[in-house]
């Protein structure tokens, strides 16, 4: 244990501590000078507006760093070489001189082999941390580092204010800076009646500053984790889990359907499309990623009485569907056309034939699905998504549509209008309104095929959540559906969820105006491969430039899709997608191959990352970076909440953005063998946490670029 004494006259004053527990949010110093022998290292801090004061650190170290219009304090542990960014502050503001007391340890024991709760509580247990404040079900400490931290303090809190520890757990929110903590208590949100920051203060001054450093700041407290802890628990937490850091068992033995993509047959792959895909495929992976069991279901539009001929099916096969597709909706859509209503009535016969099931009928229909599955599955397999099953309307049993139906007449919820039967949902909301569930020729509907669908998944997967991916434009009758499947009294109704998306303006298949997915990805990948030759001499480094370009186009397209929230709408932009400014999947990709450069060129055997002494990573880009990669099991666990990609995009360019600033302080080329071993093992660490993200998200991250 080190006290720093602050002191001004008579050495009557403050620790350096209490400087940053009080008031060094509102405090600046102007410079720092050495005074006494070299062996003392005493130095000295003279306040800005403050005569007298200066601070003596009488044991160990202390620096400041003027980054950018800020002073960063930073207090130096000679023992163990750790030091510790306290706080951030503007220049030129005075301090508050109050008094108090404060002492900190940092503890730094190796956190090696925790692969069990057993394992963590010993190693706690030697620092203080008992097996009831990790016990917790609320939590994770085996999995997630901050949650050892988060039970401390919600532990810690609970003593002092006599509130229940789980109050707490739940409104400890990351700090939204690396500046303002690593938690933060806002205090307004326990609805107590003395007054928010009054109680903030007292509570910061109890809270016992060990592990754990609290600060309050108005109505909220700031909770600064020891680094050196925590540089022990992330790095040993990463390495051991690797590709599983920042999963959790939340799944386990339960099974979820993701239902996503879905287009409908004899229709290229669009853009308009491509949000369902690329969202649903996000979210099953996320769900596999907390082990869950996953089925990736792909429902095809194969029903119906849109339709075409076999007549130049060989040349392009796609294509030929989806011109007699355009050609017979502008036929029907003219206006004063006689022959438009005649056409309509004949794919309605049709349909009803097929629905029926009449052989001869159905052998055209079957040609065209089998071709355009086979064409969706090259795209499908070129964005990095699969799919476990491919249904379709088609598939949907008539007697289970037969049951939906004489179910819903039996509780006296059908009408007839006309020959046609309808549900009135408008008794339980105004906005579900009246639903038709058969056509008075008797041909079944969207909605009745969905019901028997979900019916015969639940029969045959008994799973534990169904979500559907579907746009918001289908709000209606995804409402529809779930509550008919309510009013059925099926008992998993409930576990059937609709996760809506923004539209992709412009799209329109009806109207032929679609922007086709291969060929954006054609287009992209050109453009890619264009930008890479401008560079010769990484270009010519490059194994297979075609497929990096094509990797990294694709990149570019996935990301900009998913970056903001799925609600939003957007147009397609070609300037946009192709664009290398900004936070882009080019630039996430290239963090990625930076990373990847930097760990083939150490020369350092694995064997040595696997034993490298953390005590030296003592520098503030070092720590801030370690305190970003603590909370990616945080990020997993809210984007499981919102399903919303954008969450762990938004947190992969913060990683991206940290580790770049490491690079001209971080060398491990020509650097003592532990320092060197020491950064590369947090650069691994760091590539680490980017790979898991960009592959949750659909990417395949590139070694090299």
């Amino acid at each position: 244990m080190i006290k720093y004494r602050w002191g001004g006259k008579g050495e009557a004053g403050l620790t350096v501590a209490d400087m940053c527990r009080l008031t060094l949010g509102r405090s600046g110093f102007r410079r720092s000078r050495v005074v006494g022998d070299a062996g003392q290292k005493r130095r000295l801090w003279r306040a800005s507006g403050v005569k007298e004061a200066v601070a003596v650190v009488d044991e160990g170290g202390a620096s400041a760093k003027e980054y950018q219009g800020r002073l960063a304090l930073l207090w130096f542990e000679r023992d163990s070489d750790i030091m510790i960014r306290v706080w951030s502050f503007r220049l030129s503001t005075k301090i508050n001189t109050q008094k108090g007391s404060f002492f900190m340890t940092f503890c730094g024991k190796n956190m090696k082999n925790i692969n069990t709760f057993d394992d963590l509580s010993k190693n706690l247990k030697e620092i203080g941390i008992s097996e009831d404040i990790l016990s917790l079900e609320e939590t994770n400490p085996v999995k997630n580092p901050i949650d050892i931290f988060r039970s401390y303090i919600s532990y810690h809190l609970s003593k002092i204010t006599s509130i229940s520890i789980k109050t707490f757990l739940p409104i400890l929110e990351q700090a939204s800076k690396l500046e303002n903590g690593d938690l933060v208590l806002p205090v307004a949100r326990l609805r107590l009646q003395e007054k928010p920051d009054v109680l903030a203060e007292q509570w910061a001054q109890k809270f016992p500053q060990t592990i754990v450093c609290a600060k309050n700041q108005g109505s909220f407290i700031q909770f600064f984790f020891s680094p050196k802890l925590l540089t022990q628990f992330v790095i040993s937490y990463i390495h051991r889990d690797g590709d599983k850091y920042g999963s959790n068992n939340s799944g386990e033995g339960k099974k979820i359907i993701v239902e996503f993509g879905s287009p409908n047959i004899a229709k290229p792959f669009h853009a308009g499309h491509l949000r369902s895909t690329i969202i649903g495929s996000f979210i099953s992976n996320i769900h596999e990623f907390c082990s869950w069991e996953v089925v990736r279901f792909n429902y095809l539009g194969d029903w119906g009485k849109q339709f075409g001929n076999e007549e130049e099916l060989q040349n392009d096969p796609i294509q030929h569907l989806y011109d007699v597709y355009v050609k017979i909706n502008t036929f029907v859509s003219q206006k004063d056309n006689p022959e438009a209503e005649n056409l309509n009535t004949k794919a309605r016969e049709y349909f009803k034939k097929m629905e029926e099931g009449d052989e001869n009928f159905l052998k055209l229909w079957k040609r065209f699905r089998d071709l355009s599955i086979e064409k969706y599955k090259i795209t499908y397999s070129r964005l990095n998504i699969h799919y476990d099953e491919y249904g379709g309307e088609s598939k949907v049993s008539q007697q289970n549509m037969e049951s939906v139906i004489d179910t819903l007449q039996k509780k006296n919820l059908l009408k007839k209008d006309d020959g046609a039967i309808l549900i009135d949902l408008s008794i339980f909301s105004k906005k579900l309104g009246k639903a038709m569930l058969k056509k008075r020729d008797g041909a079944t509907l969207y909605l009745t095929r969905d019901i028997g669908e979900a019916i015969q998944r639940y029969e045959r997967y008994k799973f534990d959540k169904m979500i559907y991916v579907v746009s918001s434009q289908q709000e209606l009758h995804l409402s529809q559906l779930l509550k008919i499947l309510e009013l059925l009294d099926l008992p998993w109704a409930k576990s059937c969820l609709h996760i809506n998306y923004g539209m992709v303006l412009g799209m329109s298949t009806r109207r032929g105006t679609a922007v086709f997915l291969d060929s954006i990805l054609e287009t992209a990948q050109e453009n890619m491969h264009e930008v890479m030759k401008k560079n010769q001499k990484k270009y010519s480094q490059v194994e297979n430039p075609d497929y990096v370009a094509d990797i990294v186009g694709m990149s570019a397209i996935l990301i900009q899709d998913m970056s903001s929230k799925r609600i939003n709408n957007y147009s397609f932009v070609w300037s946009r997608i192709l664009s290398f400014e900004g936070d882009t999947g080019p630039y996430l990709q290239y963090a990625h191959s930076r990373l990847a450069s930097i760990i083939r060129h150490s020369n350092i055997p694995i064997e040595n990352i696997k034993e490298a002494g953390l005590d030296c990573l003592v520098e503030l880009v070092a720590i801030d970076l370690i305190r970003i990669l603590a909370r990616y099991p945080d990020i997993i666990n809210t984007t499981m909440k919102t399903l919303e990609p954008s969450t762990i995009i938004t947190y992969l360019f913060k990683v991206a953005h940290v580790v770049s600033s490491c690079y001209d302080t971080l060398w491990v080329m020509n650097q003592p063998e532990n320092i060197a071993t020491a950064r590369l093992s947090l650069y691994i660490a760091c590539k680490k946490v980017l790979n898991n993200g960009m592959r949750l998200l659909g990417l395949t991250p590139l070694e090299r670029m």
